[in-house]
């Protein structure tokens, strides 16, 4: 819609100092001409822009110039506000609704209403949560760098990074930086991280983006069938959502997916004890049946 495209412009142009109409045209996916028309827009509705010609120019917002709270409408201040919520659920203070506070027009209840969005990113251990997305924001804003124990599949490794971006994925806090152990760009996860502090000062430099493609990062080695019973329906909805089975007609669910490594599979099938039979990969059926035995001769004296 152009009036989110004319408020996302202003707001662009707020956080920077100047910018290309190029550069807007490819940020919104439009032609340069649909921002000229834009910007003209802006100019008509009394936002004082300024452009400058040749090397080096572009547009700008007059310096000085604040905007007019009342350009956003109570839905747009609503929205905002529930992601500001959200941010404050992991955080552990309570400093972007006092942000939001600051935006909301004088004499309003803006803050008090619509509660219909309950937004909590923080994880079941919020107390150890918190800290470590505190430390790491301060980290990427004063260009320090990060050390810390990793625990991965392969056990517990030193670390350290240059963060550059902090995101929710995959119902978890990461964080995406440039490791120092193994030459490259990398994400880790906040939970497995352990005696998170700062260390040294870098020199920020432009950062790629994450690659966040479920193929690239999770990449489908093994692809599965088995047989679950139909009570573990709502574990699959969970997990893997609706389209990795179909119903059978005696009620079992044949179960289709791909997987990264067997351990992360087996470790799964065997949290549904009898109620899952694997069918593929066939090799590992063997496999499964020896950590089964394992487990059986752990508990024979009982």
């Amino acid at each position: 819609m152009k009036i989110a495209r004319l408020i996302g412009i202003l707001s662009l142009l707020l956080q920077q100092e100047q910018l290309t109409a190029a550069q807007l045209a490819e940020h919104f996916e439009v032609s340069p001409r649909t921002i000229y028309r834009d910007i003209e827009a802006l100019c008509q509705a009394g936002i004082p822009l300024t452009t400058a010609q040749g090397r080096g120019g572009g547009l700008a917002i007059m310096s000085g110039y604040k905007i007019d709270r009342t350009l956003l409408s109570t839905a747009d201040m609503q929205a905002i506000l529930a992601g500001l919520r959200s941010l404050d659920s992991c955080s552990g203070t309570n400093r972007y609704q006092q942000l939001m506070a600051k935006l909301a027009p004088e004499g309003t209840s803006l803050l008090a209403a619509d509660q219909s969005f309950l937004i909590n990113l923080a994880s079941w251990d919020k107390a150890a949560l918190a800290p470590k997305l505190e430390l790491l924001h301060s980290a990427i804003a004063e260009g320090r760098q990060a050390a810390f124990i990793y625990c991965g599949p392969g056990g517990e490794t030193e670390r350290l990074i240059e963060p550059y971006k902090l995101l929710f994925q995959w119902a978890g806090w990461y964080v995406w930086g440039w490791c120092s152990l193994r030459l490259d760009w990398r994400l880790f996860k906040l939970s497995r991280m352990l005696d998170l502090h700062l260390a040294g000062c870098f020199e920020p430099l432009p950062a790629p983006a994450p690659d966040l493609r479920t193929e690239k990062v999770f990449p489908p080695v093994l692809q599965v069938r088995a047989l679950f019973q139909p009570q573990c329906k709502w574990r699959l909805l969970d997990d893997y959502g609706p389209d990795s089975f179909e119903p059978l007609p005696d009620g079992r669910l044949l179960f289709r997916f791909g997987f990264t490594d067997k351990e992360s599979l087996l470790g799964w099938l065997l949290t549904f004890g009898g109620d899952v039979e694997l069918l593929e990969p066939a090799e590992l059926r063997q496999e499964l049946w020896r950590l089964a035995a394992d487990i059986c001769q752990i508990y024979s004296e009982i």
